[in-house]
């Protein structure tokens, strides 16, 4: 059974994790399916869902019981500020934006990295969690290397992440929502016993 105060948190607060994982879905999804919308829409888009990331973050890092806590906390942060420039600043050029967008993802991802090496100790299934961070990160660092590649093949790109970052992270909440039922029937048979 997976113990430790930040497997805890992640089983105490399982419904935000996914909640971020459908965000991330609907997202890629509704990028994917209208490539043609225009560079304004997508950072909208981009925008509100940094903002719901970011949001779903703080009250996942507030609600649980971590000592751990703080990276999330500070993950959440950066999501809401990616957000907030996007949308207070949307006469950025886009070359400037994929960079900031970029910047986004790969600190995003090595948050998501740490935590997820930290949660190696309490839990199983830790690499969902990394493998999102290192999605994020390699999505990040294409943006950095072909920054000119224009928008379609950004709002391509944007579309594929935000799909499998979306599944892998809808996986780590079921995952540890499967761990707080069985410790919470674990807890049932041995008061019955009791």
């Amino acid at each position: 059974m997976p113990a430790g105060p930040l497997a805890d948190a992640l089983q105490r607060v399982w419904w935000t994790v996914i909640l971020r994982g459908i965000a991330a879905l609907v997202f890629g999804i509704v990028v994917l399916a209208w490539p043609g919308l225009a560079f304004a829409t997508l950072l909208v888009m981009f925008g509100a869902f940094c903002l719901a990331d970011g949001v779903f973050g703080v009250w996942a890092a507030l609600s649980g019981g971590s000592d751990h806590r703080w990276l999330q906390l500070v993950w959440a942060l950066v999501s809401i500020g990616a957000g907030l420039a996007t949308l207070l600043v949307p006469g950025v050029t886009s070359v400037a934006l994929l960079f900031y967008i970029g910047a986004w993802a790969v600190t995003s991802g090595v948050l998501q990295i740490v935590s997820a090496i930290q949660l190696r100790r309490e839990i199983e299934g830790e690499w969902l969690l990394m493998l999102n961070g290192l999605l994020a990160v390699i999505f990040g660092l294409l943006l950095f290397a072909r920054p000119g590649a224009g928008a379609m093949a950004i709002v391509t790109i944007l579309g594929v992440f935000a799909i499998a970052s979306g599944v892998a992270l809808i996986m780590l909440g079921w995952r540890a929502k499967s761990f707080l039922q069985a410790a919470t029937g674990a807890r049932a048979r041995n008061r019955a016993r009791a």
